[in-house]
């Protein structure tokens, strides 16, 4: 699929969904496989000091490669990058596949480290491929189908991963992962998929001499946007550890159950972003800003505390539903906003929001086990995701007191000028 400036040729929409599919059976198996990693994992080390270093490499890896994502992404065809990435984590499922537990902790976090980094470098790529494949006219809607997709393939990982592991084992489960993603490599591969700009790009912000002041304030809250988005990564691994321990303490006798409830609930209201990018005019959403970003963080961090406050299912169905559609919001409106960029910032930029989202889940993951040892995990939450509406918080005064000093400095200039 070739698009310039905002335009469709040829079979583009028959193209991007092909992708979108792809990108949904990727997602699928990469759910799939952290339940079945983490199982597998505990199988072979034995208990979880193995686990926990499994998981650190495998965040670590994620967040040591944010950066040179950028860098990549920018450099080299991002098509190619993203197939690579694809190629490397089926090499490394199949190995597990293939190997079973005789891969060893050794094995176990060789291939973490090659999932964390390939992940990192697909999303980076990928993410700022999306201007160059629809065109900026289009960004906001295919940023919904993309979320819309991933919460699809996040669920139904989930869900399947038992029955997976139960019917066929780890390997199978693996193997299934490697599939997921020899799938993904495939159309990137076979598709006309255009994901480096041309040079004659249009961005949703337009470059010239007069922008100097603008782009500087631009960058500013650029910055902003990506600090907020790291505090709300490190507020979100609160309710991935608390969950499980919550759903023992509400449903004892199927806790499984009560998990599935919160993550399908959840995966509902994320889906129904594409609804509602689908509804605006061609896809632009100007409402979905700067400010509805932050609005959807708080709103996001809020239900997921009300939601362990031990709710009736019916109402907890409710509110998570809309921690979902407020989260799936703020990452259309998040992802958006980094690609109104121009062509030769974007992939820095998203390398730089990769290292800030990974380095903030993984502190929350760090440590939020630690503080369920002494506290309930409505309590661990409700910490957690005090940290993102703080940030939102000082973000949102720091930005006004910038904008209010640069409305003083330009009145008292022309003031100057007119006497």
């Amino acid at each position: 699929m070739h698009v310039r400036h905002g335009r469709k040729t040829g079979t583009g929409d028959a193209a991007l969904v092909a992708f979108l599919v792809a990108y949904s059976v990727s997602s699928f198996g990469t759910f799939l496989n952290l339940i079945a990693l983490a199982l597998f994992t505990l199988e072979v080390t034995g208990g979880p000091l193995g686990l926990g270093a499994v998981m650190a490499v495998r965040v670590g890896s994620g967040f040591l490669f944010g950066m040179p994502a950028g860098r990549l992404a920018a450099r080299y065809e991002r098509r190619r990058l993203m197939v690579v990435a694809d190629l490397a984590q089926a090499a490394a499922m199949v190995v597990l596949g293939v190997a079973g537990q005789a891969v060893g902790l050794g094995g176990l976090l060789v291939a973490a480290a090659v999932l964390g980094a390939g992940n990192t470098v697909f999303s980076v790529s990928l993410r700022t491929s999306v201007p160059a494949m629809v065109g900026q006219d289009r960004r906001v809607r295919t940023n919904g189908r993309l979320v819309a997709g991933r919460s699809l393939g996040t669920v139904l990982g989930y869900a399947a991963a038992p029955i997976v592991v139960m019917a066929g084992g780890f390997e199978a489960a693996f193997l299934i992962n490697a599939a997921s993603f020899l799938v993904s490599a495939a159309v990137l591969w076979l598709l006309p998929l255009n994901t480096n700009g041309s040079g004659g790009e249009r961005t949703a912000v337009p470059n010239g001499g007069p922008r100097t002041r603008l782009t500087a304030g631009l960058s500013s809250a650029v910055l902003g946007l990506v600090l907020i988005r790291g505090s709300d990564a490190f507020g979100s691994a609160s309710h991935n550890v608390a969950l499980p321990v919550h759903a023992g303490a509400e449903w004892p006798g199927a806790p499984y159950a009560f998990m599935s409830w919160f993550w399908t609930a959840w995966a509902v209201g994320a889906i129904a972003v594409q609804w509602v990018c689908r509804r605006t005019d061609h896809g632009r959403m100007a409402w979905l800003g700067d400010r509805a970003f932050a609005a959807g963080t708080v709103l996001m961090s809020v239900a997921f505390v009300v939601a362990f406050t031990g709710l009736p299912i019916p109402v907890l169905v409710g509110v998570v539903f809309v921690a979902g559609l407020a989260d799936g919001l703020t990452e259309v409106a998040y992802l958006s906003r980094l690609q109104a960029a121009p062509e030769a910032e974007r992939a820095r930029l998203f390398g730089l929001s990769a290292t800030a989202e990974t380095a903030g889940f993984a502190a929350g993951m760090a440590t939020c086990g630690l503080l369920l040892e002494v506290a309930p995990p409505p309590v661990v939450v409700a910490v957690y995701h005090a940290l993102p509406v703080l940030v939102v918080g000082i973000v949102v005064l720091r930005l006004r007191s910038r904008r209010a000093v640069g409305v003083s400095s330009g009145v008292t200039k022309a003031a100057k000028r007119g006497s």
